[in-house]
């Protein structure tokens, strides 16, 4: 079951599962078969003598168990950040992230210097509504530094029953440490979001690719479509901050905006890793003009889908660099409950780009800035003035003073938002539509 999620998050709603076919793809090609023969005698006698001295002499007994599971987790850990052992416990939570629904802060996590690094926040969660941003430093979590701890062990400092408090040291753009207090809560994340920006534009945002993304998504264009009316004239898809998730669902939300063509291939060295995905002649969204937005917040799988829609030259991207990861994780249960989330392919978009380790380039750069709107109502114009003549062809005033109140809008804060919207109506204006 590959998947794409970047990252280890707070409630390890990192990878979700995939296609069953391949929850059992670890049988090895025989390049692999020869790479592993023969066995390294001389490391397992090391091994076991090691495990000999421990027992014998450690300062407190140490069981069979623990040391073998230690073994286990060394030797993922040094493989790559995203390859990991699961325990039962952990295995399960993975499990249940698929539905959308898990207990945390809301956050997602990588390691940088040793150090708990935010890749993002999800929206609407303890952790976006503390402001906590992408790049800032988790320094310490209830006090003790997170220097040296691996990515398992901070995660599972930061868990905790929903209502309990923790306390986070954050560093952000190298300035000074300081703290933030969040509640744990039971986050339930909602995968698609979409509404009308003005007549005629649609916004749609992605916060995760769970299992029924693409399905949701088709019906948010169905939903623009009809509250709109008519055939919408442009729509802003939003991948900022999506940590990525289900291969297949990123596959689904690229086959509607494509009629043909490859959206995504994979090559790895185990059975069924080399894959091939191409898009259907059916196109839900009609071919509306569109504009991307992304971020250093996303990656995985909203990469898969930023990267199809740019080589096939069917959007306009918008934001900063993207975050750069190009890897398939394989969930592999064990025995016991257990599993391993193993590294098993790389992702490549439909020109052959490699994703891993620099990211989608947006075709305008557009960083991310505060609005601040000065108000003009204060101004006269020829409307104002007493005596003055109506227009000649017709029409109402427009005084300045009877300028209706709007009410707030999503891209009236939002400066890459605005951007975006402001692209799509330059789009029209030019097309003469």
């Amino acid at each position: 079951m590959p998947h794409l999620s970047r990252l280890t998050s707070l409630a390890l709603a990192i990878a979700l599962l995939g296609s069953p076919h391949l929850l059992h793809a670890a049988e090895p090609s025989p390049a692999a078969a020869t790479v592993n023969a023969p066995l390294p005698l001389d490391e397992l006698r090391t091994f076991a003598e090691v495990m000999d001295r421990i027992k014998a002499a450690y300062v407190e007994p140490v069981s069979d168990k623990t040391l073998l599971e230690n073994a286990i987790k060394g030797m993922l850990s040094n493989l790559d950040p995203h390859s990991a052992y699961l325990d039962p416990q952990t295995f399960r939570e993975l499990q249940e992230s698929t539905s959308g629904e898990f207990g945390g802060l809301g956050i997602e996590v990588g390691m940088e210097d040793g150090f708990v690094k935010v890749v993002s926040p999800i929206d609407d969660t303890p952790a976006s509504k503390a402001g906590i941003q992408p790049g800032d430093l988790i320094v310490k979590i209830d006090g003790q530094p997170t220097k040296g701890l691996s990515m398992l062990e901070a995660v599972d400092k930061m868990r905790g029953a929903a209502g309990s408090k923790i306390l986070l040291t954050l560093v952000r753009e190298g300035g000074k440490p300081f703290d933030v207090e969040l509640t744990r809560a039971v986050i339930k994340v909602r995968s698609v979001r979409s509404q009308l920006l003005d007549d005629g534009y649609g916004y749609l945002r992605i916060t995760q690719f769970q299992v029924n993304t693409g399905e949701e998504v088709g019906k948010a264009l169905n939903k623009l479509r009809k509250d709109n009316g008519k055939k919408l004239r442009g729509l802003v898809l939003d991948l900022r901050n999506n940590p990525g998730g289900v291969l297949q669902a990123a596959v689904e939300v690229s086959d509607h905006f494509l009629k043909k063509g490859l959206i995504v291939y994979t090559e790895g060295r185990i059975a069924n890793s080399e894959l091939r995905f191409s898009a259907d002649p059916a196109d839900a969204s009609e071919g509306v003009p569109l504009v991307v937005l992304i971020n250093g917040g996303s990656a995985s799988a909203s990469e898969i889908v930023a990267g199809a829609l740019q080589d096939h030259k069917r959007g306009v991207l918008m934001g900063t660099d993207s975050f750069g990861k190009g890897s398939v994780q394989t969930v592999l249960p064990l025995n016991n409950d257990r599993a391993l989330k193993l590294t098993t392919a790389l992702y490549y978009t439909p020109n052959g780009r490699s994703i891993q380790a620099q990211g989608i380039v947006p075709d305008i750069e557009v960083a991310r800035a505060k609005l601040t709107r000065e108000q003009d109502d204060a101004n006269i114009k020829e409307a104002d003035l007493q005596g003055h003549l109506g227009n000649g062809n017709g029409g109402a005033d427009k005084p300045s003073k009877s300028k209706p109140g709007q009410p707030a809008r999503p891209q009236d804060d939002d400066y890459q938002l605005s951007q975006a919207l402001n692209l799509l109506k330059g789009l029209n204006v030019t097309r003469g539509d």
